[in-house]
């Protein structure tokens, strides 16, 4: 796994790396037993600091998403998400070309991502405007 921060998202980088590791759960891209990047690994390739990644890497244990193993790493405990693999790789492949379809029409990341959180927040009957 490979770490993205986005530095002018706003989010903090450490709740970027728990919410990449959760998205990385949820599409059954880790799984059980795998191990994450060591926290060297991620501050070399991220250039975040390594307390933040500590600060990540807490909050997934806390969650019980992961564990620490003394000298091991940092490994998956359990999995997110009840969805078929084969279904979300299926559902993947429709979204990626809708968004291509987007771009096409000269949509641009947040357009995308305003119309995607418009059709869930009807989905979970909140109204938008």
């Amino acid at each position: 796994m490979e770490f993205r921060i986005d530095r002018s998202s706003g989010l903090p980088a450490y709740l970027q790396l728990v919410r990449q590791v959760r998205e990385a759960l949820r599409l059954g891209w880790l799984r059980p037993g795998d191990r994450l990047p060591t926290v060297r690994d991620v501050v070399a390739r991220s250039g975040v600091n390594a307390n933040t990644v500590l600060k990540a890497y807490r909050e997934l244990e806390l969650s019980g998403l992961v564990e620490a193993r003394q000298g091991s790493g940092t490994f998956v405990k359990s999995g997110l998400g009840s969805a078929d693999p084969e279904v979300m790789a299926a559902l993947r492949g429709r979204l990626a070309e809708w968004v291509a379809e987007a771009r096409a029409a000269g949509l641009d990341s947040e357009d995308v991502d305003a119309l995607v959180r418009s059709v869930l927040a009807e989905g979970e009957g909140v109204a938008v405007r």
